[in-house]
């Protein structure tokens, strides 16, 4: 989590030092620098934690079980822990509102990757209804759950990328310390 803050604190110097003063910090929060409140505040406050929460039960398994889920993808334990560390982490920032770009961007990546691997198995973008699936057809994991496709990935990229154009809202860490 440390080499996100100290990539944007990076990014942040680099674009004051070349005039762009009023930009640097912004890109720490969101590619859009106004932190809305009142409903539209607490909109995204109810989407940023929504989405942390979700991720950080996504990434707290894979993360503690890392090894059989780089076996299942057939991936190295590396590129997986990159991916469960940034839901983990990147879900706490979100939660608190903190650094909110740079919490999202990694765990979008890994989202497209999701989805990039989704399409090239052929999983469909809408699973068809598990209770119209025959039994003997379609068991899912241990024999319950729903049949793959990448449509919850999907969903993810649409919400991280709403996240990191708005911004956290006024109700966050970033509205705190970077809010005028």
């Amino acid at each position: 989590m440390i080499y996100k803050f100290v990539l944007g604190v990076a990014i942040a110097f680099l674009l004051a030092a070349f005039n762009f003063p009023q930009l640097g910090p912004h890109l720490l929060s969101a590619l859009y620098n106004v932190y809305p409140d009142s409903f539209p505040g607490l909109a995204l406050l109810l989407l940023r934690v929504s989405v942390g929460g979700l991720f950080i039960l996504h990434g707290y398994p894979k993360i503690t079980h890392l090894r059989q889920w780089a076996e299942s993808l057939k991936m190295p334990v590396f590129l997986c822990f990159l991916s469960a560390a940034s839901m983990l982490g990147g879900g706490i920032f979100l939660i608190v509102g903190f650094l909110t770009l740079l919490g999202t961007l990694p765990i979008l990546c890994s989202m497209i990757f999701a989805i990039y691997l989704h399409i090239a198995g052929n999983k469909p973008f809408v699973a068809q209804d598990p209770y119209l699936i025959p039994p003997d057809q379609y068991q899912g994991a241990n024999g319950q759950g729903e049949p793959p496709s990448w449509e919850k990935a999907f969903m993810y990229c649409v919400m991280l990328i709403a996240i990191a154009v708005l911004g956290p809202g006024a109700y966050s860490l970033d509205a705190l310390i970077f809010g005028s």
